[in-house]
C-alpha cells in the first residue's frame, strides 16, 4: 500500500514498520468509536478521560489479534475507579470491521481532582486474549505503575513480553463550529522486534519491573532512542487528527527510517450482549432467586454495562427452574 494513499481515517488502526530500525508500530484514529462508548454512560470527565485512554490502548494493541479472537484489556484497583474493561473482538470475516466495547466501575463519591491516575488506586493491569471455543485463555498482569495507563502498558510489554514498547495518545472533546462537541482521539504505538533470547533478572523500573531501556542494547538502542526521539516531537492534534492523515504523520516523524504501511483495519463500537446471554447468565439461579430479582411490575430486567441495552425478561422463563418460554425446565 502506498504511502500517499488516502483511506477514510476515522475509527481505524494502521499497522506499520520502520525498515531502517526494526520497529513496528499501529496508528489509531477513533472518534465515532469514543462517542459510542462514552454517550451511553454519565461518567466525570476523568472517568470519561480514564476510558478514552484504554479504549485507544485496545484498539491499538487488538489490531493483531485474529479473526474471531477477543482480546480484553482490563484495570483493577483499590481506588475511586474500581475497574475499567475494555473488549476488542476481531472480525468475524477479512475486510469487516473489529468491534469495540468499555465501560468503567467508579465510586462517584470518592472521585475528586482533575488528574485521572489519581482515581486509580493500588491494583493490577492485565491483558487477556480469548482465541475461541476449546482453546486456553492467555493472561497477562501486571502491576500498575506510572503516571498514566499507557505507561502500565509499556511496563506489562517490559515485563511479561519483553517487547520495549511507546505509546503517544491524544483524546479529548472536539467541535466544529454549529456542530455538537463530540469525542475523538488518536494514538501511536512503537515496539521492537522481538529478540531471541530474554532476558534474565530485575529491571530498574519501579518495584523491579523491566523497562525498554533494559531491553536494548548496541544498534537496537540506538534505534530505539532515534524513534522515540522523532516521536516525541508529536503533537495532540497530529496524532488525534482530523487534518493530518496517519501516512501523512509516519511521513513527517520517520521519513529516514523508511516507514511502510500495511492494510488499516476498520474498528466500531459494537456490544456482543443479547437476550440469549442475559437468560443464560441467569440460568444459576433458582426459582426463589429470580423471585427476589422481579419487579414490581413482574418483570426479571437486566441492563447491559457496556451498551446500556434494556431487556425484560418473564421470571417464568429463566432460572434453571423455568416452567415455560426459553426456559429450561419443563
Amino acid at each position: 500500500m502506498n504511502i500517499g494513499s488516502k483511506l477514510a481515517w476515522d475509527d481505524s488502526v494502521l499497522p506499520f514498520q520502520l525498515d531502517n530500525s526494526d520497529i513496528r508500530g499501529r496508528v489509531a484514529r477513533l472518534d465515532g468509536v469514543l462517542d459510542g462508548i462514552l454517550k451511553q454512560h454519565d461518567y466525570p470527565p476523568v472517568v470519561e478521560a480514564l476510558v478514552a485512554e484504554m479504549a485507544l490502548l485496545t484498539a491499538l494493541i487488538g489490531q493483531t489479534v485474529k479473526l474471531r479472537w477477543k482480546l480484553q484489556l482490563q484495570v483493577q484497583s483499590d481506588g475511586p475507579v474500581r475497574m475499567i474493561a475494555t473488549d476488542y473482538y476481531g472480525p468475524e470475516k477479512e475486510g469487516e470491521p473489529a468491534r469495540i466495547r468499555a465501560y468503567a466501575s467508579f465510586d462517584r463519591d470518592r472521585i475528586s481532582g482533575s488528574n485521572p491516575m489519581d482515581q486509580v488506586g493500588k491494583g493490577y493491569f492485565a491483558i487477556m486474549i480469548d482465541q475461541g471455543q476449546g482453546m486456553t485463555p492467555y493472561q497477562g498482569i501486571t502491576p500498575l505503575t506510572g503516571q498514566s495507563i499507557a505507561r502500565c502498558a509499556e511496563a506489562y510489554f517490559a515485563q511479561s513480553e519483553q517487547l520495549p514498547t511507546r505509546f503517544a495518545l491524544s483524546y479529548g472533546l472536539s467541535q466544529v463550529p454549529g456542530q455538537p462537541a463530540n469525542w475523538r482521539g488518536g494514538g501511536m504505538m512503537i515496539q521492537t522486534m522481538p529478540k531471541a533470547s530474554p532476558l534474565s533478572g530485575g529491571g530498574s523500573g519501579e518495584g523491579g519491573l523491566l523497562t525498554a531501556t533494559d531491553l536494548v542494547d548496541g544498534d537496537q538502542e540506538e534505534n530505539w532512542n532515534r524513534v522515540n526521539y522523532h516521536l516525541d516531537t508529536v503533537e495532540d492534534m497530529e496524532l488525534a487528527g482530523p487534518s493530518l492523515a496517519p501516512t501523512d504523520l509516519l511521513v513527517r516523524l520517520f521519513h529516514e527510517e523508511a516507514p511502510r504501511v500495511f492494510d488499516a483495519q476498520p474498528v466500531r463500537f459494537g456490544c456482543s450482549c443479547s437476550e440469549d446471554k442475559v437468560r443464560q447468565s441467569l440460568s444459576i439461579y433458582s426459582a426463589k432467586d429470580i423471585e427476589k430479582m422481579t419487579t414490581d411490575e413482574g418483570i426479571v430486567t437486566a441492563d447491559c454495562q457496556y451498551c446500556g441495552a434494556h431487556y425484560e425478561l418473564d421470571p417464568k422463563t429463566v432460572g434453571f427452574e423455568a416452567v415455560s418460554g426459553d426456559g429450561t425446565g419443563e
